[in-house]
């Protein structure tokens, strides 16, 4: 993964959803796992810097590569809380240098998760870390601009994932445009 820190200290995007893209293109990355715990958090730590953001971004992401490391495959079928949700949670923990004994950086961090959670929770199963992961960024980009004033760019997602997942739920996915 130090492809992926490299990349986000080098990258002047300020859109999350295309940085996480391209992490996603990246050969580490495959089309489910638990290196989308760590993307998400690290996409947005980037835009967010590169939006604005007071953040030492040199310092966050080898955090939010450990703290994303830390949550296993699979917690979304049998935690009941995907990882890149989870994600979204970090990174404002980071952001707001929140702690256990934080008040407000505390509460922000669990309302994000939340936030995040809802998205994907409406959308249903089975598993798409692909799917998950853009849900997330996308309900942190509104998220940290009402609680932050830094405006993140975002853009319409598009699938390009869809051939390689077998679970793939098609036109149940906000992102799924198959080609006919």
């Amino acid at each position: 993964m130090d492809a992926l820190i490299g990349f986000c200290s080098d990258t002047t995007s300020k859109n999350p959803v295309e940085i996480l893209r391209k992490m996603m293109q990246m050969p580490f990355c495959h089309m489910h796992g638990p290196e989308h715990h760590v993307m998400v958090g690290a996409a947005l730590l980037t835009a967010y810097r590169n939006a604005g953001g007071n953040l030492d971004l040199r310092a966050s992401l080898p955090e939010m590569m450990n703290r994303g490391k830390s949550v296993p495959g699979g917690a979304c079928g049998f935690w009941g809380a995907c990882g890149a949700g989870i994600s979204t949670g970090m990174f404002v923990s980071i952001l707001s240098k929140s702690t256990p004994l934080a008040d407000e950086p505390f509460a922000l961090s669990h309302l994000m998760t939340s936030k995040a959670l809802e998205k994907i929770g409406k959308i249903g199963g089975p598993r798409c870390c692909k799917r998950d992961s853009f849900l997330s960024v996308l309900a942190a980009v509104d998220f940290v601009e009402k609680h932050f004033g830094v405006k993140m760019e975002s853009e319409t997602v598009v699938c390009e994932f869809y051939p390689q997942n077998n679970q793939c739920i098609g036109t149940r996915c906000p992102f799924f445009k198959a080609k006919k």
